[in-house]
């Protein structure tokens, strides 16, 4: 009979509902999503880094073009107009020295060397006279960046051809196709040196190439520099 009356109780009697589960429950849920936010963070993340890489390399690889295209322009010996180039500098090469100018014009540069010793970056922008030629804009750089002012590879147009100053869109003078998928072609100056070498201490033409490429975004630039020495005829 008290077993009988304690199940009677029992059932008279609510048991406190304490929701223990239900917050365990909620805890795991606020975990799960915590851990799926932050992997889906981190996925985009590594996806951005992945594309960005990807368009530094584009305008990496599009710089090392317009640096080889630098070089078969210096070295053309076909005074006439290429197939599919937009200009000719209208006589064979390498180019000579009054072929170069203090403004670049046909991306030709020049500069007296003891004046390579007072350059400075952190002057430059209020002077032209102490910027590297290939410095940005913002910093006196002549690259004249108004496109509209050089002559154009898609479609190839032979505008200014003689008058443009700064950097050379790539083919402009070899006629080699332009780059598909930049946001801009890569283009090139070319600055001249006098080295002395050799038991004669004979004057060789030494040429610094710099090359811009572009990726996607004009906003990814790469810069490449390389030394060209061209071969000498005994």
């Amino acid at each position: 009979m008290k077993a009988l009356t304690d199940m009677a109780a029992s059932f008279r009697t609510p048991s406190r509902q304490r929701g223990v589960s239900l917050i365990i429950v909620l805890l795991f849920l606020v975990a799960i999503t915590g851990v799926t936010l932050w992997a889906a963070r981190y996925s985009m993340l590594g996806e951005g880094m992945a594309r960005n890489e990807m368009d530094r390399e584009t305008a990496r690889q599009a710089a090392e073009s317009a640096l080889r295209d630098a070089e078969r322009d210096i070295m053309n010996i076909t005074p006439t107009l290429l197939t599919n180039a937009s200009c000719t500098r209208s006589r064979s090469r390498p180019p000579i020295p009054t072929d170069f100018t203090t403004t670049c014009t046909q991306g030709l540069c020049i500069r007296p060397e003891a004046d390579y010793m007072n350059l400075d970056w952190t002057k430059a922008k209020g002077n032209k006279d102490l910027a590297e030629y290939w410095w940005p804009k913002t910093q006196n750089g002549l690259w004249a960046d108004d496109d509209t002012k050089k002559p154009g590879r898609n479609p190839v147009s032979a505008t200014n051809c003689s008058t443009f100053t700064g950097g050379v869109p790539i083919g402009t003078y070899t006629g080699i196709p332009f780059i598909r998928g930049v946001a801009k072609q890569p283009e090139y100056l070319v600055e001249r040196f006098n080295k002395i070498s050799g038991l004669l201490k004979k004057p060789t033409e030494v040429y610094r190439i710099t090359a811009r490429g572009f990726g996607y975004s004009q906003r990814t630039q790469v810069v490449l520099q390389t030394i060209f020495v061209p071969m000498q005829e005994d």
